[in-house]
């Protein structure tokens, strides 16, 4: 079982939300199974990601807006947080060591920081059953996303895959357990800097229990 359960534990339902299979709530952007966006935001500003129809996982990757050099590290993330988890109150860093935003509320806490975006590669290998078909991927979706921010695809790191259940047994084997996301859940984010979030609706069936659906989001303004 995933440490984090244990960790971070969920003392309640997720709040009630009026969106679902059919669409988003009022003032919610959905983002379509398997695709991505760019999201702006301004120092203060909240992103908050919300699964509507329960074990999706989301991948989210951070870029200075003033200076796309300055990108989310998930290993300067775990090194400052002596932690591979992170929920409420934890610090997302950046390759140059500064707090590009935190974590201010989370109703799941189990998300992983040790994987890489799916990619054509992924399912090359990973999947023999597609027969090297093309297929969407959260790592092609960020590098569209973030194109026309300037940032090349070889800059794109590791993501922090939200709600990814991702841990290690005694022996080092990682397992992969479906998200254990209800409907409703959510997990918010509030701006340091000026960011621009890539942020997809993962493509990755194994990932998502064997199907792929979408996400919510929504972007909460700081007072200005």
């Amino acid at each position: 079982m995933n440490p984090a359960r244990t960790r971070f534990p969920r003392a309640s339902a997720p709040p009630p939300y009026a969106g679902g299979v059919d669409g988003p709530a009022d003032g919610w952007h959905r983002i379509g199974p398997q695709t991505g966006v760019a999201v702006e935001l301004a120092p203060g500003d909240r992103l908050t990601l919300l699964d509507p129809c329960g074990e999706q996982v989301s991948d989210l990757y951070l870029v200075r807006s003033d200076d796309v050099a300055e990108q989310f590290s998930s290993g300067r993330t775990t090194d400052f947080g002596n932690s591979i988890y992170v929920s409420t109150g934890s610090m997302l860093w950046s390759n140059r060591s500064g707090i590009l935003a935190e974590v201010v509320d989370d109703t799941v806490g189990v998300h992983d920081l040790t994987l890489t975006p799916c990619s054509q590669a992924t399912f090359d290998v990973l999947y023999p059953e597609f027969d090297g078909a093309p297929h969407p991927s959260c790592f092609a979706n960020i590098v569209g996303a973030l194109e026309p921010y300037g940032v090349d695809a070889d800059r794109v790191g590791v993501t922090l895959n939200v709600f990814m259940d991702v841990w290690t047994d005694e022996r080092g084997e990682l397992h992969i357990d479906p998200p254990p996301t209800r409907p409703g859940d959510r997990f918010t984010i509030e701006a340091r800097e000026p960011l621009v979030a890539a942020v997809t609706a993962c493509s990755a069936e194994k990932s998502n229990n064997g199907r792929c659906t979408p996400i919510d989001y929504r972007v909460d303004a700081a007072p200005r």
